[in-house]
């Protein structure tokens, strides 16, 4: 086979093994969501409304504290080793979540899960400014990014039926133990990588150095960038966290029900994310703006979203599946391109810090989201005020791409107006 059909068949390979990898870790990220749908496992533990919005948020307290020092870790070493250790160490913290005796260790286990996938998107962004260029990006960047949707998809039906055939403590161990198979194709398809300090191979050998990392707080488009990316995952937070028991409290969906209606709302947000990037990177290579192209697709995939708003108001349980379904989906417009827009008006600095200071954002929403949830579903008695709420914030979001993402022109990081594609 000719070298360079052999680096492109290699170089999506691993784009693919990386999606593969992102399934996985959002498996064991979301099928606590699941369990926590189910009376025995919320009974076994005394559970509030209160108390389950603070266990859903519970991983994201670590993962989001570690993403800055998970970038600074990436762009000096590398993806590789990076991220094969934090798979190994997640991958036992959810086998070992089987053994959570009290609602104190299943909180520490949840904690130290985040620590472990806290490499996996900074080490796979990364990954991905070294080896692909800008306008196969966004398509690269959605099989990527993908794979936070295909994993919740394919981590509802099957952790559901699992918990009903097999009870939660085999449901963890199972789901745990069985990711860590990902960990031999990833060593021996990154064996011969370069020194992370050297050029990409599609960028040139006289690189702008990088602005102090500072400095990248004076750019509106990183402010644009970490607000939007805030308002976008809450929803998506929602919908990891509270969307099946939302299913199965508020619209009397059994738990295999539940099961599959949040497996098509998560696999039409992934199908489409994939679609998006595409059609992004084709519009980009006919001269089209790259910032403005992506900018686009994000704002349509928040509006989109935010029509969940109209099921949470209905009482017919039909309309209220449909618009679940509608808006997770529509929001994969924005999947790909809000992450693939960061590193085209931030071309210069290190990819696994932006990522970091991006990831932070997103999964501050992991935070902030199921808490908020919680609170308001026990202070109001229902899901309309959360859902409302979160309406709200996908227009912020909708706000913050209209008008503070902009190419960024200081600390010598401007971005020419047109793709030399």
């Amino acid at each position: 086979m000719p070298a360079p059909r052999y680096r492109a068949l290699h170089r999506w390979f691993v784009v693919t093994l990386l999606c593969l990898g992102v399934i996985i870790g959002y498996i064991d990220r979301t099928n606590l969501a699941i369990a926590l749908a189910s009376p025995a496992f919320s009974g076994f533990f005394q559970l509030s409304d209160s108390g389950r919005g603070v266990l859903n948020s519970a991983f994201y307290w670590a993962y989001t504290a570690m993403q800055i020092p998970a970038g600074f870790i990436v762009d000096r070493f590398g993806p590789r080793l990076p991220l094969a250790f934090g798979v190994l160490f997640w991958c036992a913290m959810s086998g070992a979540t089987a053994n959570a005796g009290s609602s104190g260790q299943l909180a520490t286990l949840r904690v130290l899960l985040g620590v472990g996938e806290s490499a996996l998107v900074p080490a796979g962004l990364r990954w991905i400014r070294d080896h692909v260029e800008e306008q196969r990006r966004g398509l690269a960047v959605g099989i990527f990014m993908s794979g936070t949707k295909w994993g919740p998809a394919i981590s509802a039906p099957l952790s559901a039926w699992l918990l009903a055939r097999y009870g939660w403590r085999a449901m963890f161990l199972i789901l745990g133990c069985g990711g860590a198979i990902w960990l031999a194709p990833w060593l021996w398809m990154t064996r011969r990588e370069a020194d992370p300090r050297r050029a990409a191979p599609h960028e040139p050998a006289m690189r702008v150095p990088e602005p102090p990392f500072l400095s990248l707080f004076r750019e509106r488009a990183l402010w644009g960038t970490l607000i939007g990316t805030f308002c976008y995952n809450y929803f998506v937070f929602f919908g990891l966290t509270w969307l099946p028991a939302y299913f199965v409290e508020r619209r009397h969906l059994s738990l295999n029900s539940m099961g599959v209606y949040t497996m098509f709302s998560f696999a039409g947000t992934g199908l489409v994310s994939v679609l998006a990037g595409y059609a992004a990177d084709r519009l980009i290579q006919r001269g089209c703006d790259p910032v403005n192209t992506r900018r686009w697709f994000t704002i349509a995939g928040l509006l989109a979203a935010s029509t969940e708003v109209a099921g949470a108001l209905s009482d017919s349980a039909n309309v209220a599946v449909f618009f679940a379904i509608f808006s997770m989906t529509g929001l994969g417009l924005a999947t790909a391109n809000y992450w693939a827009v960061t590193q085209t008006v931030l071309p210069h600095v290190g990819a696994g810090r932006v990522a970091g200071l991006q990831n932070t954002s997103l999964n501050l929403a992991g935070i902030v989201a199921p808490i908020v949830t919680g609170w308001l579903k026990q202070v109001s008695g229902g899901y309309a005020v959360p859902m409302q709420a979160i309406w709200v914030i996908l227009i912020v979001g909708v706000g913050s791409y209209l008008f503070l993402m902009r190419p960024a022109v200081r600390a010598g990081i401007a971005v020419p107006a047109r793709s030399t594609a």
